[in-house]
């Protein structure tokens, strides 16, 4: 019997009319995952909890607002998470050293999913690997431009000009 293709959208939009299940549904089958984003990038599973709290919460208020003419619904829900954890991380006053498990960290298997699931995915080949590997430390990760350039073994300058037009190319590819 083949996999059932959990719709998103559909989830998004019951949520909008105010279907508790639907939100429901949506935590179950993504919770781990994205609680997964928000531990690499607050690198504390008490806070990332918090986080996914707090992103489950924004979803479900503000998931009138989603437009799919602008990205995946399950992209939203990841952004509306990953901001969340960057802004815990901002406000909390914490500059979080590179551990040495953190170098071994691989990208998740989550956002390959993401990634083949859309344009994004092409858009994101056609970039050299190296910028690729930058955006996706930054932008999945939650990586600072200098945790890059350390990790990378890259000058600051060279990590945040490929950041900076690898971003153009990606808006350029998606539009």
């Amino acid at each position: 019997m083949p996999e059932t293709v959990f719709d998103y959208e559909a989830c998004l939009l019951a949520c909008a009319r105010g279907e508790p299940l639907a939100l429901r549904r949506l935590y179950q089958q993504e919770s781990s995952r994205l609680l997964g984003v928000a531990v690499r990038i607050v690198r504390d599973k008490a806070l990332a909890e918090d986080v996914v709290h707090d992103a489950f919460i924004k979803v479900w208020n503000g998931a009138a607002g989603f437009d799919p003419h602008k990205g995946s619904a399950r992209g939203w829900v990841y952004s509306v998470t990953r901001h969340l954890a960057l802004n815990a991380v901002r406000s909390n006053g914490r500059e979080v050293p590179l551990g040495e498990e953190h170098e071994t960290v691989e990208h998740s298997d989550t956002f390959e999913y993401q990634a083949r699931s859309g344009r994004i995915y092409r858009c994101l080949e056609q970039l050299d690997p190296g910028r690729r590997t930058c955006i996706l430390h930054a932008y999945v990760d939650g990586y600072s431009h200098s945790e890059i350039a350390h990790k990378l073994g890259t000058p600051l300058g060279t990590v945040k000009a490929w950041i900076k037009r690898s971003l153009a190319a990606l808006r350029e590819c998606m539009a």
